[in-house]
């Protein structure tokens, strides 16, 4: 009878717990988020390296992904909608001619570079095609959260990085679009063409229904901070929610859904505010991500993904540089740029899982974009912190919050 009591109350939780995954994640992450900030990386590396140990190809600590991976999900929802509050037309005007010509220009580059690797490595066109696509976009996380808040966001290398980054998401939401179209049925042209049609509807609805009713209910209880905490995630999960009725995508809807609040003079107090809450959901989204590469298999795209993230980290930050400088920007601002901007982004994890899940590439191709990323992930901190202001930065003379 002894016995059973003792075994009963030090038993393991099942692993299909969810209470069990959480500390398992959170736990595991707040562990490595920490060799991760000694070791001067971005906290997202130390995130999907857990998934990697944890993760069913490794120590099966967490046997299925595909509840996680779902929640987490969520977390690019929110950082879209969040990319939306920050868009502010002012923004875009100040850096506009410089930064659209410089983000078109480098993404053929880059675009061009992947699928010729891709295609040299016998990949099929339609995988070259997409993961060429994939190269063009830079890491909103890195490059922003690198950033130090008090000096470069109130400098014109602030404006430029982020002038960029905003024209290189809207170029990723465009593709999620277009992704979407050509997996979900076997004529691609006539479901864009209806997404074509009902974009423009989702953004009418966004627009009157923030001015005529969620601003004003905003402003009459603006004092009830619970209130508006409440109303800003309706809004985000309720646009997202209505963009997948229309069968757009849930981040495209978020993302309307920002941006038909940018102008408010509460969005910055709301951006503030749901940031805890998007972190908590892309800590699961990027530990789901980790936990779902299989190690197993990793010899077969290791070559081609090490070639393909050593080629971006080398050629994104000189060609950056050297569209600036063509346009007469100084050689070191513009290199400073190009160094923060030299990763492979978020949006292209996103967009390989999506076109993996679409059928639209294979499963290899995917993994291929998801190892080459998660690789620039890891060396491009390493660049940003030892040369320039970050907050983590190596030196006290670089270190700035």
């Amino acid at each position: 009878m002894m016995t059973e009591f003792i075994d009963s109350f030090f038993r393991i939780p099942a692993h299909d717990s969810i209470v069990y995954y959480m500390f398992i994640i959170f736990t595991g992450s707040a562990i490595l988020a920490t060799v991760a900030l000694y070791a001067r990386q971005a906290l997202v590396v130390g995130y999907i390296i857990l998934g990697v140990m944890v993760g069913p190809s490794a120590l099966g600590y967490v046997e299925d992904v595909s509840l996680l991976k779902e929640i987490g999900e969520i977390g690019i929802t929110f950082l879209l909608f969040l990319l939306g509050l920050h868009l502010e037309p002012q923004d875009l005007i100040n850096t506009m001619r410089k930064s659209t010509l410089v983000t078109l220009l480098s993404s053929l580059a880059f675009m061009g570079m992947g699928m010729m690797l891709a295609l040299g490595f016998s990949f099929s066109f339609q995988d070259s095609l997409v993961i060429g696509a994939t190269m063009m976009f830079s890491s909103t996380i890195i490059g922003l959260k690198l950033l130090p808040t008090t000096v470069l966001h109130h400098r014109y290398t602030g404006q430029i990085i982020v002038g960029v980054l905003l024209f290189q998401d809207l170029i990723a939401i465009i593709m999620l679009l277009l992704i979407e179209g050509f997996g979900k049925s076997n004529a691609p042209l006539y479901d864009i063409a209806l997404m074509a049609l009902r974009l423009p509807l989702l953004i009418g609805f966004a627009l009157l229904f923030e001015r005529y009713i969620l601003i004003k209910l905003i402003h009459r209880f603006d004092k009830i901070q619970e209130y508006i905490f409440l109303m800003t995630i309706g809004w985000c999960l309720g646009m997202a929610e209505l963009a997948h009725i229309l069968k757009l995508s849930h981040e495209v809807g978020a993302f309307i859904g920002g941006v038909a609040l940018a102008s408010s003079p509460i969005a910055r107090f709301i951006a503030e505010n749901l940031k805890p809450i998007r972190d908590f959901f892309l800590i699961l989204f990027f530990f789901s991500l980790g936990a779902g590469l299989n190690t197993q298999n990793l010899y077969e795209v290791l070559v081609f993904s090490t070639l393909l993230a050593g080629m971006l980290l080398i050629t994104k930050p000189l060609i950056f540089k050297w569209l600036f400088q063509y346009l007469g920007e100084d050689s070191r601002l513009s290199l400073e740029v190009g160094v923060r901007l030299g990763q492979i982004s978020e949006f292209s994890l996103l967009i390989a899982v999506l076109a993996s899940q679409s059928k639209v590439i294979s499963e290899s191709a995917s993994y291929a974009i998801q190892v080459a990323t998660v690789l620039t992930f890891i060396v491009s901190p390493y660049l940003i912190v030892l040369r320039y202001p970050t907050p983590i930065a190596v030196s006290d003379r670089l270190r700035r919050d």
